[in-house]
This record gives structure tokens, sequence and C-alpha cells, in this order.
């Protein structure tokens, strides 16, 4: 499994400690949210700034930069709705680099502009690595032609699965939020079917269970019209 984790360049290291005074002003949290960003979230640092200027790719609408932030956490958890809040807060993808004890992780959600109001993000379910050692060895950034690749590169690292060929990022993003979704249905499913005692329920799970399981590998295979 990758690690999620690249060698930014230099030329794009900022390392600035960003306050969180700065989030709450650009998110509006609610009580509840800011109480768990609090608790969770000890230090963000903005690791890297990746644009024209400073890694000389040109931008697109969708992706004029990426940004890079090191979130030290309190207690090696942080909940979705503290990552959204920094998402939300800041109008740039965004990659973090979660850092717990002596650990490392990558998160990230797929981040584009709403096609109804260009002034808003649309921000997808977060994808993430395992943990690992925080001196686990970087990869190189990968060579492409713009931002805009770049960011679909470094997306991609994370996802469970391959991208079809062909396939546009946002197709392939919605597959595998359908993927997580179904998986979780499936595991539901079968927690039900041990569950169960009588057998003509028994029986109508199992019926669920194998279309679940035959939706699932149509989502997870390299090719679009795969079935079973």
């Amino acid at each position: 499994m990758t690690t999620g984790l690249f060698e930014y360049p230099k030329s794009a290291a900022l390392g600035r400690i960003l306050p969180k005074s700065k989030i709450y002003e650009h998110g509006s949290p609610s009580s509840a949210v800011k109480d768990l960003f609090v608790r969770q979230v000890k230090q963000i640092v903005w690791q890297f700034k990746l644009s024209p200027e400073t890694i000389n790719l040109p931008p697109s609408r969708s992706v004029p930069e990426i940004q890079v932030f090191s979130v030290t956490l309190r207690e090696g958890e942080i909940k979705r709705d503290v990552l959204r809040l920094m998402d939300q807060s800041i109008p740039f993808p965004i990659l973090f680099e979660l850092h717990s004890g002596d650990q490392i992780k990558a998160i990230v959600s797929y981040k584009r502009p709403s096609e109804v109001d260009g002034t808003k993000w649309v921000i997808s379910d977060y994808f993430e690595t395992s943990w690992f050692p925080k001196e686990t060895p970087r990869s190189p950034l990968p060579l492409v032609l713009n931002l805009e690749s770049l960011y679909a590169s470094l997306l991609t690292s994370l996802m469970p699965f391959p991208i079809r060929l062909g396939e546009g990022l946002q197709d392939f993003v919605a597959r595998m939020e359908l993927f997580r979704s179904r998986q979780k249905e499936l595991e539901k499913c079968e927690s039900r079917l041990k569950k169960e005692k009588q057998f003509n329920r028994k029986v109508k799970i199992n019926s669920e269970l194998r279309e679940l399981k035959r939706e699932i590998e149509t989502l997870t295979s390299a090719f679009p019209n795969h079935s079973t």
C-alpha cells in the first residue's frame, strides 16, 4: 500500500503555524465543532504551497494551488467535521498530513469548485492511508504537466483501488464513495445474518448479501462493465 507521503520541493516550503482563530474566522464552526477542534488538534502548520510560483506548474480553474497542512493531534484521533472545517475555510485543495506521537498518515478529500456557485467548494468523503512511522521514506512527486494533474496523482495515491483507463477524477471519486457505502451495507448485512434465527429471513438476507457482493465487485473491477 502506498504511504501517500511525498517529498515536496524546498522551493514550496512555508512552515507557517496557522492559528485556529483564522480557521474559525473563515469557517464559522458550531460550538460543538469548535470544541472538537480544540480537543483534537494541537497545532496546524501550513507546510507547503504548491503553486505556479513555487513549483513552476501551470494552474487551472479547479486547482489554482495545492496546500499541504501538517496537523499535530492531541490524542491520535480527528473527526471528519474538524477536517471539513479546515477544508471549508481554505479555498484551495488541501492534502493533510496527520501527526500523532511518532506516527504519520496522509488524508485528503476531493475538493472542487461547485458547478452551481463557483465561489463555493464541494468536498467529498475523506480518503486516508494507514499510520506509518515518521521516518518512513517519502516518494518523489509524480512528473506531471500541470497542477490539476498533480492533484489527481496525489489524490488517487490514497484511494483503495486504481482509477480506470479514461475515467474522470470526479467519476472515480464518486465510484470510491459508492464502494465505501456498499461496503458498510455489506458489513451490516453480515451482522444481521449472524443474529437472525428464522430461516426465511436468512434466505432473504443471503440474497441481499449476494447482490451487494456483485455490486462491490463491479465497483472495484478495472473495467466499468465487469459483472459476474
